[in-house]
This record gives C-alpha cells, sequence and structure tokens, in this order.
C-alpha cells in the first residue's frame, strides 16, 4: 500500500503560478507521497507532451510512482458524430497516459455537473448503452497498453454503489474497474461506510477525502458548501478533520486485503499545501494504528 497526493489537491498553488506541476513532483516527494496522481487542471498535457516527458522524468528522478491519470469525459452526445470525436479525445488521453508510462486511468462517462432531472434512475438507464459503448471502445483502446480504465463513483450520474457497479457489470470488461472515492458517495446522499463496502470488491484505486456534512435544513452560511443530490450541504476537509468516519473506512479496507495505491484528495479552504500534508501524514497514521 502506497499513500500519495492528488495534483488537485494542489490546484490553488497550480492556478496562483505559485508552483508547477513539476514544483508539485517534488514538493510530493519532499512531503511524504510515495505516488502522484494527475488531473490536468492547472496544466494540460493533451497538447503538451514535452510536459508530459517531463514530468515522466521527475518522478523517477524523485523517487515516487506516476499512479494515475483523472480526466473528465461526456459519452451522452446527441450525435453519432459527437460521439466519435469524444472517443477520438479520450483515446488520446491514453496516448497521453501510455506516453507518460503510467497503467491506470479515470474517465468519467457523463459530464460533471448536471442538472437534477439528470440526476435521476430513469435518466441514467436511458444513457445506459452509451455509457458501456463509450467505456467498452476505450478500455479496449487501452487494453493494448496494458492499461486500467476506470470510471470513479462521481459526478451525481454514476455516483452511488449501485449504479457504478451497474456500469462495471455491463461494459465487463478485464481491464475496466472502478477508482473507489471513500467522500464522493456523499455527494448523492449515500452512507460512505455502505458505498466503500459494497464496491471495495471492483476497487483497482482508492481517493481518500473528507466532507463536513450540514442537513439540508441547516445552511452552513458563508464558505465553499455545495449541495448535494438531495440538497444537504457539503464542504471539503482536510482528512481527519471532517465527518467521514475515516479511521472505520481504513479498517475495512485494510482488512479487505486491498494493498494498491491510496490518493489523497484535499479540496477544502484551508492552503492547500498545509492541508494536503497534514491529510498524508493523518491516512498514514490512522493507517498505522489500525
Amino acid at each position: 500500500m502506497k499513500i500519495g497526493l492528488s495534483t488537485y489537491s494542489l490546484l490553488n498553488a497550480l492556478k496562483s503560478g505559485e508552483m508547477t506541476v513539476l514544483d508539485a513532483v517534488q514538493w510530493i516527494a519532499d512531503n511524504g507521497g510515495e505516488h502522484m496522481e494527475m488531473v490536468p487542471y492547472g496544466y494540460t498535457l493533451i497538447d503538451n507532451p514535452a510536459l508530459a516527458d517531463a514530468i515522466r522524468e521527475k518522478a523517477a528522478f524523485v523517487g515516487i510512482e506516476l499512479s494515475n491519470y483523472s480526466m473528465p469525459a461526456d459519452f451522452i452526445q446527441e450525435t453519432e458524430e459527437a460521439f466519435e470525436e469524444e472517443m477520438k479525445r479520450v483515446k488520446q488521453h491514453v496516448d497521453i497516459v501510455r506516453r507518460l508510462g503510467v497503467k491506470h486511468m479515470r474517465h468519467d462517462v457523463t459530464a460533471f455537473t448536471i442538472p437534477p432531472e439528470k440526476m435521476t434512475i430513469q435518466w441514467f438507464e436511458n444513457s445506459l448503452p452509451l455509457i458501456i459503448k463509450g467505456s467498452r471502445i476505450i478500455a479496449d483502446y487501452a487494453e493494448q497498453f496494458g492499461i486500467t480504465t476506470t470510471i470513479e463513483n462521481h459526478g451525481f450520474s454514476v455516483q452511488a454503489s449501485d449504479r457504478v457497479q451497474r456500469v462495471l457489470q455491463a461494459v465487463d470488461r478485464p481491464n475496466f474497474k472502478t477508482t473507489l472515492d471513500i467522500g464522493n458517495f456523499m455527494c448523492v446522499d449515500e452512507n460512505p461506510i455502505i458505498g466503500v463496502m459494497k464496491n471495495l470488491p471492483y476497487a483497482s484505486l482508492i481517493h481518500f477525502k473528507d466532507f463536513y456534512f450540514r442537513p439540508y435544513d441547516e445552511h452552513p452560511g458563508d464558505g465553499v458548501w455545495f449541495k448535494t443530490a438531495h440538497g444537504n450541504f457539503l464542504r471539503g476537509a482536510i482528512v481527519g478533520h471532517g465527518d467521514i468516519p475515516i479511521r472505520k473506512i481504513v479498517k475495512l479496507i485494510k482488512q479487505s486485503g486491498y494493498d494498491g495505491n491510496i490518493t489523497v484528495e484535499f479540496e477544502g479552504m484551508e492552503e492547500c499545501k498545509a492541508a494536503s500534508k497534514i491529510a498524508m501524514d493523518n491516512l498514514r497514521r490512522f493507517w498505522l494504528e489500525t
């Protein structure tokens, strides 16, 4: 088991120009991270293969693994031409993953920001044929390079544990699995312990994040809060500071025998570098204590 960090956790520093993605590689290594997950916000690789090469070389130099590449995608297109264009775009990202020497990739299957009517089970079922078709095409393309593709419980439509399993079983590809995010079940008001218990057998990567939770009728006031599918309030927290029972989930994961990579994600209001360091340290402590 290796604990690492997503570059998304350092997004504020990347966007402000305080650090580059190459600085992030060094920072993660210097602060106890054993691997780095790439989320191309604050930088791009698809139009900058030289940067991809530099990241690969920098990670090898500082001695950390490049564990995963996560990207947005939307397979629910109005026309066949638009669908094929999206397949072409995602395949280009698979090519970048190959160039990086990474063997694991997460892609979405629907747009992340969707209206309430697209969060329903009916819309999900109506969209399922395109989700399956697109996921199979990308998994089959990636398979020739030895790359595992995954969906995450992410994006409101395919976020509940049963919906993730529905897609996994329908796509039915040995290199198509799930990136299991322990916190994202809360975005669709699913108990994170139950979601983790149900989807752990299908996980090839695990994300650890934390949230502060407030019920729908207790507005928390100003801050970077967002609403769940049913109107409750969530705000990103440092792992171990929020309302997710992190220690119980660590225990579940250890008991399952999972020994793959674990990625820390931070998306809260605190300064991102300090928060990311505390989060990685907390998770390592919980793992050793459990």
